[in-house]
């Protein structure tokens, strides 16, 4: 057993594991030679943080810059922190960080973290300290949302993790499953993962070519709890899959993906939707969203469960309730067949169509990387500190695309591509 393979779980596959790193660069990032990448993590992930360190190197990276985060150290806070520290954040840390992406620096996150680790912390303090680190990180953030630098998320499956998807299991086994549910969800459980990638991208783009030709003026949304009416912004693009940055690199930013995704009119959503799986949000499971929208903006709010937290959410700002994303996932895609909540919405928005509060992308936009931000906005983009995405799809949800002549297109219908 080699040292690298020594620090790996046993309940986690080594060539698995190392296969997850070797997409990460050469698909996620397609880092280029002499690139720096900036990479964030759990300290728990440390096994595929090495594995990525190495790919990168191996790639040709200029400086790869691990910045790993600790639960203990982040509970520590909440439990003994002066009160006046939740309005704070290390913005010496972002501005550094938006610097290291003006000059081309590659961005890596890597998630595992417990997902309710802050179930049991002060809510007000847990959306304090949120908001002023989205205050702190917004010139790096905007380097990311304006797809300026190449930038990729992947998974690794912790124990604390493992524990909240499978409840009950022997953690061995929980991490063993959830471990196994991320390989087989990131396309790393056969033994060419890169081919795979390249064959799913092209599939991906196929339905951003058929919409992009379509140019709906709204998607039409119906379903149980659900007639929602998303006007899409003058000039949208649809994404999928692979896409190029304005640093010319085409990456996969998220790993897994199943969606395809644009930029919604902030000015023109109406109607009412349900979500169908719960969203988790720092430590809260907010379940059974239900919310209606005039003239683009959510004027009522309701939720089974956790409905402070959510209503604390949108009042974040004023762009907080509004649209920054509309997304479709066929029911039938692999995250959702595996029946699984991960609480965590890199897989679980891959499991259903859903929206995302906040923050648009500018990519989503016809040639979004020459618009300035004032253009986004008069086209219909929104701005806002958050970017929060909640599932909408199910099985028994249709969608039609609208023309500007009211002329329909079926989209989905029950759940898959019509």
């Amino acid at each position: 057993m080699t040292t690298q393979q020594h620090d790996i779980p046993a309940s986690v596959d080594p060539v698995k594991l190392d296969r997850l790193a070797e997409v990460a660069v050469k698909v996620g990032l397609q880092l280029e030679a002499g690139q720096d990448l900036f990479l964030t993590a759990p300290v728990a992930a440390l096994p595929l943080v090495r594995r990525i360190a190495e790919h990168a190197y191996r790639a040709g990276a200029g400086l790869v810059t691990p910045l790993i985060s600790d639960e203990q150290v982040t509970l520590a806070r909440y439990r003994y922190g002066r009160d006046q520290s939740f309005d704070r954040a290390a913005g010496w840390l972002y501005d550094g960080v938006a610097k290291a992406f003006s000059a081309n620096t590659a961005r890596l996150a890597i998630v595992g973290d417990n997902p309710m680790l802050l179930s049991g912390e002060d809510p007000a303090k847990v959306a304090r300290a949120n908001k002023a680190n989205s205050l702190a990180y917004q010139p790096a953030l905007e380097k990311i949302v304006g797809f300026d630098i190449n930038w990729n998320i992947v998974a690794y499956p912790s124990a604390a993790w493992a524990a909240q998807v499978f409840p009950g299991e022997d953690e061995a086994v929980a991490v063993t499953r959830l471990a196994d549910a991320i390989f087989a969800a990131s396309r790393v459980d056969n033994a060419d993962p890169v081919a795979a990638w390249t064959a799913h991208n092209a599939a991906l783009r196929k339905r951003t070519q058929w919409l992009n030709g379509q140019r709906f003026h709204a998607l039409h949304f119906t379903g149980p709890g659900t007639d929602l009416t998303v006007g899409l912004a003058d000039g949208h693009e649809w994404q999928g899959g692979a896409s190029t940055a304005r640093n010319g690199i085409t990456c996969n930013p998220n790993i897994p993906t199943e969606e395809v995704f644009t930029t919604p009119h902030a000015r023109r959503v109406d109607g009412q939707v349900s979500s169908t799986k719960p969203l988790s949000y720092q430590g809260t499971l907010i379940d059974q969203i239900a919310v209606r929208f005039e003239a683009g903006r959510i004027v009522e709010a309701k939720a089974a469960r956790g409905e402070a937290v959510l209503n604390k959410v949108l009042d974040t700002d004023e762009g907080a309730r509004g649209l920054g994303e509309v997304a479709l996932v066929p029911h039938s895609s692999p995250i959702s067949k595996s029946g699984l909540l991960f609480f965590n919405t890199l897989f679980d928005e891959n499991a259903a169509c859903h929206i995302a509060l906040g923050q648009c992308y500018s990519k989503c936009f016809v040639d979004g990387a020459r618009l300035t931000p004032g253009q986004i906005a008069a086209q219909g983009g929104n701005k806002s500190l958050i970017h929060i995405d909640w599932m909408i799809g199910s099985g028994e949800i249709d969608i039609d695309g609208v023309h500007s002549d009211g002329r329909r297109v079926p989209v989905f219908r029950t759940g898959e591509w019509a």
